[in-house]
């Protein structure tokens, strides 16, 4: 009597049938890249080991989550130190003058990255409306020359209207995109609640949702310019709330129609006349929102380097050309950035993994921890907290080096693409 693996009798029958079938199935040598998995081509395997998937909606979800307690910390530095109007002021409460140095140029470098993310966006919006009208690298320059000249004045008197007009900008190309995915239905209903992908791609994506609640650097300035600073956590949970809820809706949507292909940016998922639509609402976010950081990381360089002087109230031509100066210096900057990384996914990746990993959440962890130093240990709920910004901190770590080698990967791939660095190559076909 025949005997199978777990020791149970076989009747003759029973021994022809499994020899049978083991006859039919095809032995074959393995490609050199199943090779290098160690658990090869799993298509048609009975048993499989690759079980691990990422879901978005949680990511977007308890990033979210996240975010807001480490806003909370951040308010919560700033009340026990009013002084500090930003992230270079925090680093001089933590590690003195090269603190202030070191935090101050990273949150300018963060500042120009994000520039250069709205200058890379403006050549794909001009592509998409156009056509690919041109080369994209003239788009690029036309976009530098816009956000230019909208930075010119030294003041944003009218800050509130433009980010006003700017939201609701946004909230309409992103309300078409919306319905034109779900009139079109490009992705013909092929949806998959978790998707299984490479861990450097799924990283990638990861840091793109970090993207999305990388303001944390600008708290310290909002707080500083509230009447009533007390007032901050109604107005960060009035805003996490809304993001978190926005983002949701908008990628549950847009997923569930547009389907794995799903552009990016995602307003150019619809087909027909709703992308070029979609793109030329988005126009003035586009500008403004990259105006307003250009503003920001100009001021930071002229008060820098004249406070003190009566430079800083002149209205002269010597004054005129030196903020013009620096203004051409960080926006060619910026434009070096958006032509030299052309993918937004990518470009977006990197600058996460650089600086959001740690404005958004590893240094809110070191505030907290430097706000209640010597008291680690005093209660049950003092070393739950503890462990969680001990966490926070780690969790910052984790994505800027692994969000480092994700986006570096990429990068890499993409330049030996149509795709690549300083290129004429339409850029608006991107999918995340």
């Amino acid at each position: 009597m025949a005997v199978d693996e777990k020791g149970n009798g076989l009747n003759g029958a029973d021994s022809h049938a499994r020899i049978s079938d083991e006859e039919k199935m095809e032995v074959r040598p393995l490609t050199s890249q199943e090779s290098d998995d160690p658990f090869g081509d799993e298509t048609n395997s009975e048993i499989k080991y690759k079980t691990m998937a990422w879901c978005g909606v949680t990511l977007i979800l308890g990033l979210g989550v996240l975010a807001t307690y480490t806003g909370y910390v951040i308010g919560q530095f700033k009340l026990a130190y009013p002084q500090v109007h930003n992230m270079a002021d925090a680093g001089m409460i933590l590690l003195g003058p090269i603190g202030r140095e070191v935090f101050g140029i990273a949150q300018m470098l963060f500042i120009v990255f994000v520039m250069g993310s709205h200058i890379l966006t403006f050549s794909i919006m001009m592509n998409t409306i156009t056509g690919h009208g041109t080369c994209t690298i003239v788009f690029g320059i036309v976009g530098l020359v816009v956000s230019l000249v909208c930075t010119l004045p030294r003041t944003l008197k009218n800050v509130s209207h433009l980010a006003i007009t700017s939201f609701v900008s946004i909230i309409a190309a992103v309300l078409i995109t919306m319905i034109g995915v779900g009139v079109n239905k490009p992705g013909h209903n092929v949806v998959e609640a978790t998707v299984h992908s490479p861990f450097q791609k799924a990283f990638l994506a990861t840091t793109n949702i970090v993207f999305a609640y990388a303001g944390h650097v600008a708290f310290f300035s909002f707080i500083s310019e509230m009447k009533e600073p007390e007032s901050y956590m109604k107005a960060l949970y009035l805003l996490q709330g809304a993001d978190v809820s926005m983002y949701l809706i908008v990628a549950v949507v847009t997923y569930r129609y547009a389907g794995p292909g799903v552009s990016s940016p995602a307003l150019g998922s619809t087909s027909g006349i709703l992308p070029k639509l979609a793109y030329g609402i988005a126009i003035p976010t586009i500008v403004i929102a990259g105006v307003i950081n250009g503003h920001v990381a100009a001021k930071y360089c002229y008060v820098r380097l004249f406070r003190g002087t009566n430079k800083m109230g002149q209205r002269t031509w010597r004054s005129f050309f030196e903020w013009s100066a620096i203004v051409l210096l960080l926006w060619t900057l910026a434009w070096i950035i958006a032509e030299a990384i052309p993918v937004f996914n990518d470009l977006l990746g990197l600058i996460s993994a650089l600086f959001a990993s740690w404005f958004t959440y590893g240094l809110s962890g070191v505030f907290w921890l430097y706000l209640n130093y010597g008291r680690y240990r005093e209660s049950k709920r003092k070393m739950a907290l503890t462990a969680l910004n001990v966490c926070i901190f780690l969790i910052g770590l984790v994505i800027c080096v692994v969000g480092l080698y994700a986006s570096g990967v990429a990068i890499a791939k993409d330049s030996k693409t149509s795709n690549g660095s300083f290129t004429c190559a339409d850029n608006s076909k991107s999918e995340s």
